[in-house]
């Protein structure tokens, strides 16, 4: 329960995260949450170990938005985007100042993602007909 590969998931360090969200955080939430954009999003939902700042998981899509301190932890964001990747998730990535000064942008790139996703494999009855 919680855990994945032995790991705790780390659910209330989400909520702390939901609480202390950043200006940035709050502004790009305004404009994913209740689907407005056409597909539900959650926001710092736990992947294993890690937490996304904002998950699709219909579309297995986390958006990551990286802070001034961004560069010092390059090497650990690697890291985690490996193993999101390997739950099958894809992961764009958006500075506070791209979402603070061109919001629309970023709305729009996020869209353009999602219109660009993979299509599903064919269900089984189609592949019968």
């Amino acid at each position: 329960m919680g855990t994945v590969e032995g790991v705790r998931r780390p659910t209330i360090r989400a909520q702390q995260l939901r609480r202390e969200a950043t200006p940035a955080e709050r502004t790009l939430w305004r404009e994913l949450s209740e689907s407005k954009i056409g597909f539900k999003f959650s926001r710092q939902m736990p992947v294993g170990a890690y937490v996304c700042d904002f998950l699709c998981r219909s579309e297995r899509l986390a958006i990551e938005l990286d802070g001034e301190s961004h560069a010092a932890t390059a090497k650990l964001d690697r890291r985690r985007d490996d193993f999101i990747r390997a739950q099958g998730i894809r992961t764009i990535r958006f500075s506070n100042a791209d979402v603070m000064g061109n919001l629309e942008g970023v709305v729009a790139e996020i869209r353009s993602v999602l219109a660009t996703r993979p299509t599903p494999s064919p269900s089984r009855k189609r592949e019968e007909s």
